[in-house]
């Protein structure tokens, strides 16, 4: 074995470095830590620390000092928790990490390696040396570990196997080994993009990722606390700086590490569930994606306000199902491609599924997940499970998207590559060859394989480099005479290895998994040639091993390999797994093993020792019934757990050993206290001894625990003769049992039975790692234990040791896997020199067994020779199927067998006695019938009892649905699956393959098998002409329609209603007032219509004027016609342009694509369909014509056949034969059956399966084709129809009943009779001979019709075979257009962004130029308002102003003024402001300037005797002046800055078309480069030799390559066209000469029209003057109309006068009806007063009776009461009130008498006011 740095270290300092670096769980604390610290102050700080800090290190990184004590507490815990302290980082190791961690860690700075790699373990004190057992080589990998197969160059390959990384060379085939330096197992590797660094990373408590450098294979960086027990994947950046790694159960931790400086930058757990690997993206570093156990997940690495995170964004599937993703890649547009469990590819982006692609027909990609997806040279490739790679065109991906609601995309690979049956392709990394693209491939099912992805001519088959167990090795045994061992897995494989040359010999592949192997004992087989292997479907297989070398050499032979096996015999003597096999001592008796019933050890917990069983040679093997071995007498031992005492007694001698060591302490301190003190200090020690026994309380013991379900029993031994040592699992492991048998007792239930051992081995640090397997070497003196851990123990015993009283001392090494590496098998060589382990992992590794005899290298095993005559030894009948009988149940079927035959027999004569009494019966039936009908009996008569036949029918009818249930899923299934192949085969057909066969000759036809249209077909898109309206378009029209209908009734309700209003309008009459405003209306409506009249037709004149000067052509001037046909001219005469030609330019409407040339294949498609279509169609009427013709020929034989029944033979004409229907002129035929045909077919198939009757087999050979068809011949009866066989039975009927009756009558036949028989008989001679001639005559007109549809069709056979020529062609060029299309759109969209730039450019600068126009016009406005402004100024001031220089200064000065400016905030507001602040500047200036030329000027204060109010006016002009100025400067600096934008844009236009024109050119050369492509393509055309005008000297040449082939239209054009050039030259001529007399005419004609034209300007001259008295505007006087203003004003005046008329008269009504109405109130008045007085009149009569009634009373009552002087007062009042309000209505009854007299309101007096509401 070769280790890194063997030559760099000593091997005495290797050897103390090793033993100084482990230590025992025996010895003290301080000891164990002592190699790891040497301050035990800090060392019980980290211990304390054990979770609480190393945790927070883990997951905060605070810092580095906090890191480091993170890995020390927990390499402490791991120290306190195990058994044994062992493979451990040393002292100076952690102290170098730390201070190269508090420092920049050197470039320089390297570890040791044997200071970290694992060490064996060897117990203190014992002289077993480390070196015991040296690794040899490794005879597999664990090829179910992802990425487990890396490159260093091209030779060197690492992967690993157990706890060791292997670095296998390619060529040579020779390992180097790299240890684990945990001891624990490694998780995974990686590599560096430069293949100068590999990254190991372990598997333990918190494990290290170890960086190596490569190729000195030094530790450079440890990168520690990552996860928590293991590393599922790793992974650099792409440039090497970054490495990320991800952990695997629990924490699935993913850290970002700075590598080089051993920190770790970023950390978060990146998923709840397993994770299988983790990328960067190689074209954005700072993103990241992981995958695993149904999640894929994207990172980025984003700068928050916290600093740098992970954030991660977790892929939706959506309505795609969850799956695992194995595979994935990252394209260079941050989308990623991954795979799925079904096969297809996912493509993800912003993180969801944006397409899933599948292949063509919805076929996945891969059959099974997709393991890995990798970007190579431009081409995505995927690697499957199914052990295929897959080529796929990255652009096709990349720009992939969804079409349909599926989601789905096809897309087809490129190319693949099959690499071989059964293999499971996991990974593949590129090989770095020059010129070569090889790949190595990892396969999970246990090889590596070198693939050519070239895919070129000479493409190398893929050669298969190595091959090893895939998954657990089952077994290994080592040959008794040579260095040979036999391995065999579930992988179904039994391999021969020669461990010394370390070399693989030969395999063998079977059916079924290998469970147990033993090597034949040399007492069997002297040469040791012969293996025994166990399988796990109970067979058992004996195997020879030879050389093949020594065989006789054949010529032709292959190639002889170094060994080879043959199978010798095979038996089956279980029907499930064989697990143990073993030879008896004399090796006369092989014995195997079921898991349920061992020979000797049973996982349940039962030992069974079984006495060799006596054989009886002399009974005979036929009558053996069964293999049972009855009446033996079995040893058994039923495990007990004693475990829980074992640890009980333990726990009390521990107790036991506390108290004795307690009681003399005491007694010590007794006799001290007693010397010191006397009886005082004996008092004081029972008080404390008192105090002692009240504090301590003894804890209970340990309970006796015996587990419920027993404890496997893992492996055993004898150790002398019925006593034996076994080794247990679960509960009970940590020991080694010594068991004895107890005496053997039939009558005793072994299952009640309770054993416990009798001695029993404390087996130190396997309480959780109990032994698997046992092996010892010849001598007895080493053991060799396979523990469940993947390790290796070697304990060293004395020699005679059954008891293993000396099982103390043993070496410790782990070797498997620790997880899943339980080492299932170990054996030692012949000649205990090598030891050969098996593991679960896969793994086989070969020990040397140190020994004081030194191993030759040139050792070699030596293979047995072949058996005379083994060559022609037939090879024994494999057992494949599983379900095959084992010896046991193949004697049981053959007694069962034996049963059976004799049941059937009875069976069978029970049958036909059945039978003949069924025969009986069936004769009395007819009897029966043969009675008269009234002495019938009938049927029910001869039921015994109707309830027998009634119940025979009820269970038949339950039979019958009990077995319809039963296949009603096999029912369902065959319906699927007929519907299956009638969707795949069927369905898409259209139409099936027809052949119809002529009657008299052998011609035929046969039509096309035409299958759907062609995706291509459905390119052809409708035109707008030829598309139906879609119901859209039709509910828009029809809308439309029916808003029109409403909107026009609507319409004419309205017209309706305005008319009603309209005419109540023209009824009623109109008033004076409205006539004239009407009238005066019109007038003016008529004036301003005849102006306008005039001045449309004045500008209609100019505007005519105007197109006439446009129109007016220039002197450059050219016909459009004539530049076209020059156009023409120039690329159509002359030259006929061939496509071939190096200058050909393509024509704008020739360019084609892909999409065109689709539509084209399309069109072609649809044509070729019609045409097979309309053919199908008219040999299928021909077929139906042929049926007819077949019927009519059918009732035409019959009538024949009637009439010739009637006639006498020698008058008989031969009956025409009846033309038959062939079968493949009705395939239709073949898919209808019914039960009959379903019957025939399963007999026929029956037939043919049975192999014991060849004849059967000739008559059923038929198959099930010729059973339809013998259907649809015989049933059919040639194809009668019904109608037919009815009219023909009915013929017969009436044919044949007449003879019956014929025969009663004997009586001769009347003369009439006769003459009336001689008519019948020429009538049918005559119809004899029509209906002959009418059979010749339909078959003669089928044929004809038959040969006319022939010749179409033969016709049509060659239209199609060139449909199918330009079929290929077209596709050809759409293969061909489809590359050239993605670089063709790019070239297109750049012209046409190019030439949209331009426009738009163009488009600003005619912008640019009209606002320039706009600001010009604007500037020279305000110049004209500034010169308005000094000439208004100059007629204010008038002429002779003494002021006037004075005012005209105060007018110029230039004065600052304050800008009004908006604040912003943006920049550009900041140099506008600089801007300003300069011309402010420049204003202050010439303000100092011109205060300079004149101080005493002061324009703030008027002059005296000027006037103030004209100096008013010049400050007002001023702000004016400034006014304008300003606006002129902002103006001249808009155009100012327009110009500059307009020089850009004028400049940025040239760039435009230079890279307009560049590009157009380019496209151009690519649809050259297009064109060449495409006459590349080879065109097939049918020529005949009269269509060949090229000859040489009168002969067609050999050589027709420079040809050119015309169509004969396009020849035609040629020729057409020259004589059409010849004709348009004279033309031209002729047209050219007229043109020129035409040019000379009208030369003439317009000096005339001048001539014309100034003599009508002068006579309009003089009459303008004779009429107006100068020249005037005629189109101005024409256009001068009245004044609207004041026609409208007018216009409302006289509307104002006539409003105000009405408004009077209505006024006036009014006041006529309120003196009307105070006529009426007056009227009322004075009848009231009238009353009133009446009223006065007869109180003063009353008061005056009253006051003589009161003086007529006595005397008492003599002077006048206060009452009535109150009440006289009151009247006295009242009284004169009414004499006023009369005098004041005789005053307004005056005033209103009078014209024009005013109202006054009547005057109240205040008591009037006062009593109003008394008096109402």
């Amino acid at each position: 074995m070769k280790e890194p740095d063997d030559q760099d270290t000593d091997g005495e300092k290797s050897v103390t470095s090793k033993s100084d670096g482990k230590k025992s769980l025996r010895s003290s604390k301080s000891e164990s830590r002592s190699p790891v610290q040497e301050d035990d102050t800090f060392l019980e700080d980290a211990t304390d620390e054990t979770f609480t800090e190393g945790e927070e290190s883990y997951l905060e990184e605070d810092s580095d000092e906090e890191r480091l004590e993170g890995s020390l507490s927990s390499f402490q815990y791991d120290d306190l928790q195990s058994t044994r302290v062992s493979q451990q980082t040393p002292a100076p190791a952690v102290e170098e990490a730390e201070e190269e961690v508090k420092k920049k860690i050197s470039e320089s700075f390297f570890y040791d390696y044997m200071e970290l790699a694992s060490m064996p373990f060897v117990t203190l004190d014992s002289d077993i040396p480390l070196d015991l057992l040296t690794l040899v080589h490794s005879f597999g990998y664990d090829c179910r570990k992802r990425a487990n197969l890396q490159l260093l160059d091209n030779s060197i390959a690492i992967y690993i196997a157990g706890n060791q990384l292997i670095f296998l060379n390619l060529k040579t085939k020779e390992q180097i080994y790299l240890r684990s330096s945990s001891g624990e197992g490694i998780g995974v590797i990686g590599v560096h993009p430069h293949k100068t660094y590999f990254t190991v990373a372990e598997k333990g408590s918190f494990p290290d990722i170890i960086i190596y450098e490569y190729p000195s294979l030094r530790p450079y960086r440890i990168l520690r606390d990552g996860t928590e027990k293991g590393y599922a994947y790793v992974n650099f950046n792409y440039s090497g700086t970054l490495l990320a790694s991800v952990g695997s159960n629990p924490d699935y931790t993913l850290t970002i590490w700075n590598w080089k400086e051993e920190q770790p930058i970023l950390r978060t757990k990146a998923f709840s569930q397993e994770v299988f690997k983790v990328t960067f993206n190689p074209d954005n570093e700072e993103q990241l994606t992981t995958s695993g156990s149904g999640h894929i997940k994207f990172w980025e690495m984003a700068f928050t306000f916290t600093g740098l995170k992970l954030q991660g964004s977790l892929g939706r599937f959506g309505k795609t199902t969850t799956t695992d993703i194995e595979g994935y890649m990252e394209l260079p547009d941050g989308k990623v491609l991954s795979g799925s469990e079904w096969g297809n590819m996912l493509l993800w982006e912003g993180g969801l599924i944006k397409v899933e692609l599948c292949r063509g027909t919805s076929k996945s990609c891969h059959n099974g997940p997709i393991n890995q997806i990798m970007l190579d040279e431009g081409e995505v490739i995927t690697v499957g499970s199914d052990g295929c790679v897959r080529i796929w065109d990255f652009e096709t991906i990349d720009t992939a998207d969804i079409i349909d609601e599926t989601g789905l995309l096809e897309i087809e690979p490129i190319n693949e590559l099959q690499v071989d049956k059964n293999v499971n392709l996991f990974s593949m990394t590129k090989m770095s060859e020059t010129g070569n693209n090889f790949w190595l491939a990892q396969d999970a099912n246990g090889a590596i394989w070198k693939l050519d992805l070239s895919f070129s001519n000479i493409t190398q088959d893929p050669e298969c480099l190595f091959s090893f167990h895939s998954g657990a090795v089952e077994a290994v045994a080592v040959s008794p005479l040579t260095y040979l061992m036999a391995t065999t897995a579930l992988d179904c494989s039994v391999r021969i290895y020669d461990f010394a040359s370390k070399t693989l010999l030969t395999q063998m592949k079977f059916k079924q998994g290998g469970t147990a192997l033993v090597w034949v004992p040399r007492m069997v087989n002297f040469t040791g040639a012969e293996i025994i292997v166990g399988f796990e479907d109970g067979v058992v297989r004996i195997l020879e091993l030879y050389d093949p070398k020594g065989l006789t050499i054949f010529v032709g032979r292959k190639k002889i390999s170094d060994a080879d096996i043959r199978l010798k015999q095979v038996f089956k003597p279980h029907t499930a797994r064989v697990t143990a096999l073993a030879y008896e001592r004399d090796g006369e008796i092989l014995a195997t093993g079921l898991e349920s019933t061992l020979l000797i050890i049973c996982e349940n917990g039962y030992i069974l020792e079984a006495p060799l069983p006596t054989i009886n040679l002399e009974e005979d093997d036929h009558d053996v019934v069964s293999y049972e071995i009855k009446d033996m007498c079995l040893k058994c031992f039923h495990f007990s757990s004693v475990k829980s005492k074992i640890l009980r007694s333990i726990e009390i001698e521990k107790r036991e050993r506390q108290r004795k060591l307690k009681e003399k302490i005491r007694e010590e301190r007794r006799n001290k206290l007693a010397a010191e003190m006397g009886e005082d200090g004996e008092k004081e020690f029972q008080e404390e001894e008192e105090e002692e026994e009240e504090e301590e309380e003894e804890e209970p013991l340990p309970e006796i625990f015996i587990p419920s379900t027993p404890s496997p029993i893992l492996c055993g031994f004898y150790s002398e003769p019925g006593k034996f040592w076994v080794s247990l699992g679960d509960y009970d492991s940590g020991f080694l049992y010594h068991c004895e048998f107890p005496p053997c007792d039939k009558n005793s239930d072994f299952k009640e039975q309770k054993d416990e051992p009798i001695d029993v081995r404390y087996l130190e640090d396997t309480e959780d790692n109990p032994i698997q397997t046992i092996t010892f070497n010849i001598n007895k003196v080493m053991m060799f234990c396979g523990m469940k851990n993947g390790a290796i123990r070697v304990y060293v015993l004395n020699q005679n040791d059954p008891s293993l009283a000396s099982l103390v001392d043993y070496w410790h090494f782990n070797m498997h896997d620790n997880n899943y590496g339980c080492i299932k098998s170990i054996a030692s060589s012949f000649d205990d020199r090598f030891l050969v382990t098996v593991g679960a992992d896969g793994n086989i590794f070969v020990f040397n067994i140190i020994s004081e005899f030194m191993l030759r290298k040139d050792i070699k095993a030596k293979l047995p020779s072949p058996r005379f005559g083994i060559e022609t030894e037939p090879i024994p009948e494999d057992i494949e199927d599983p379900k095959a009988y084992s010896i046991e149940n193949a004697r049981r079927k053959r007694e069962h067998d034996k049963l059976m035959k004799e049941v059937e027999e009875i069976k069978a004569q029970k049958r036909e006695q059945i039978k003949a009494l069924r025969t009986e019966f069936c004769k009395l039936l007819e009897m029966n019938e043969e009675l008269p009908t009234h002495m019938q009996f009938k049927r029910t008569d001869f039921d015994v009892d109707s309830k027998i036949r009634a119940e025979m029918h009820r269970r038949t009818a339950f039979k019958i649905q009990q077995v319809e249930k039963e296949l009603a899923w096999e029912k369902e299934k065959h319906e699927l699956g007929l519907k299956k192949l009638k969707n795949r085969f069927r369905d898409p057909l259209e139409s099936d393959t027809i052949v119809v066969h002529a009657i008299l000759s052998d011609h035929k036809i046969s039509s096309y098998r035409l299958v759907q249209p062609s995706k291509y077909s459905k390119f052809k898109r409708t035109s707008q002409s030829e598309r139906k309206p879609s119901k859209l378009d039709r509910f828009e029209k029809e809308g439309t329609g029916r808003k029109d209908s409403q909107r026009d009734a609507g319409g004419s309700i309205a017209i309706q209603e305005e008319s009603i209003i309209e005419k109540g309008k023209k009824f009623r009459p109109k008033t004076l007032s409205e006539i004239m405003v009407e009238n005066q209306i019109e007038k003016t409506r008529k004036l301003i219509l005849k102006a306008e009249r005039a001045q449309l037709k004045i500008q209609q004149r100019k505007k005519e004027w105007e197109e006439l000067y446009k129109s007016k052509p220039g002197d450059d001037y050219e016909d459009p016609k004539d530049l076209q046909a020059i156009k023409e001219a120039q690329v159509y005469m002359g030259d006929f342009n061939l496509k071939t030609a190096p200058d050909y330019k393509i024509p704008e409407h020739m360019r084609i694509n892909a999409a065109k040339k689709e539509e084209e294949l399309g069109h072609l498609d649809s044509l070729v369909h019609g045409n097979k279509r309309y053919m199908n169609k008219c040999i299928l009427s021909l077929r139906d014509l042929k049926v007819a013709v077949v019927e009519e020929i059918q009732c035409l034989v019959q009538e024949l056949k009637n009439i010739q029944s009637t006639l006498h033979v020698s008058k008989h004409i031969p009956i025409p034969q009846i033309p038959q229907i062939h079968p493949e002129e009705v395939p239709e035929k073949r898919f209808q059956y019914d039960e009959e045909t379903l019957l025939n077919f399963k007999q026929q198939h029956m037939k043919s399966d049975d192999e014991k009757s060849p004849g059967v087999e000739q008559t059923g050979s038929g198959g099930p084709g010729g059973g339809f068809l013998k259907l649809s011949s015989g049933k059919d009866g040639d194809l009668t129809t019904r109608d037919s066989m009815s009219r023909s039975s009915k013929a017969s009927t009436l044919s044949l009943d007449i003879p019956k009756y014929m025969e009663f009558e004997k009586a001769e036949p009347t003369d009439v009779e006769l003459e009336i028989m001689k008519r019948d008989e020429i009538k049918h001679v005559y119809m004899q001979q029509y209906l002959v001639n009418r059979v010749k005559e339909l078959i003669v007109t089928f044929d004809a019709e038959l040969r006319l549809l022939r010749h179409q069709k033969l016709k049509l056979d060659t239209q199609m075979k060139l449909s199918d020529l330009h079929h290929v062609t077209l596709f050809q060029e759409i293969l061909l257009l489809k590359n050239f299309e993605k670089q063709e759109n790019i070239l297109q969209e750049r012209v046409n962004s190019l030439d949209k730039e331009e426009q738009y450019m163009q488009w600003k600068i005619n912008e640019t130029l009209k606002e320039m126009e706009e600001k010009k016009n604007e500037i020279t406005k305000l110049q004209e308002q500034e010169k308005a402004l000094y000439a208004g100024f100059q007629t204010a001031i008038g002429e002779n102003n003494k002021f006037a220089n004075f005012l005209m200064k105060v007018l110029k000065k230039k004065i600052k003024r304050v800008k009004k400016k908006e604040v912003e905030g943006d920049a550009d507001e900041d140099e506008e402001s600089e801007e300003s602040s300069e011309e402010e500047s420049s204003l202050e200036s010439d303000e100092d300037e011109s205060e300079s030329e004149d101080e005493v000027f002061d324009d703030s204060i008027c002059p005296t005797n000027c006037d103030v109010a004209l100096f008013e006016l010049t400050l007002q002009l001023r702000e004016k002046r400034l006014d304008i100025e300003e606006a002129l400067v902002e103006e001249k600096k808009v155009v100012d800055n327009l110009k500059k934008e307009y020089d850009t844009l004028s400049k940025k236009v040239k760039i435009v078309a230079t890279n307009l024109n560049a590009a157009e050119e380019a496209l151009e050369a690519y649809q050259r480069e297009k064109q060449q492509r495409l006459n590349e393509l080879l065109v097939v055309i049918p020529l005949k030799l009269h269509q060949i005008e090229y000859v040489v000297f009168g002969e067609i040449p050999s050589d027709l390559s420079g040809t050119l082939v015309f169509s004969n239209h396009a020849l035609r054009r040629l020729q057409e066209r020259i004589r059409e050039l010849q004709e348009e030259n004279s033309k031209q001529q002729k047209l050219n000469k007229e043109w020129r007399e035409r040019r000379k005419q009208l030369i003439r004609e317009k000096r005339e029209m001048t001539k014309t034209i100034h003599k009508m300007e002068e006579t309009v001259r003089q009459l303008m003057i004779s009429k107006f008295g100068r020249v005037v505007n005629l189109e101005a006087l024409q256009t001068l109309s009245v004044n609207t203003t004041l026609e409208e004003l007018k216009i409302r005046k006289l509307r104002k006068e006539l409003a105000n008329a009405k408004e009077m008269k209505m006024w006036e009504e009014k006041i006529a009806q309120m003196r009307w109405e105070l006529m009426m109130k007056t009227k009322e008045h004075t009848r009231k007063l009238y009353q009133m007085n009446d009223l006065c009149i007869e109180k003063k009569k009353l008061d005056s009776r009253l006051n003589t009634l009161q003086n007529q009373q006595g005397n008492a009552f003599q002077s006048l009461r206060e009452a009535d002087v109150v009440a006289r007062e009151e009247v006295t009042e009242l009284i004169q009130l009414q004499a006023e309000r009369i005098s004041a209505l005789k005053e307004e009854i005056a005033l209103l008498r009078r014209k024009g007299g005013l109202i006054l309101p009547p005057i109240r007096s205040p008591q009037e006011k006062e009593m109003q509401p008394a008096d109402l």
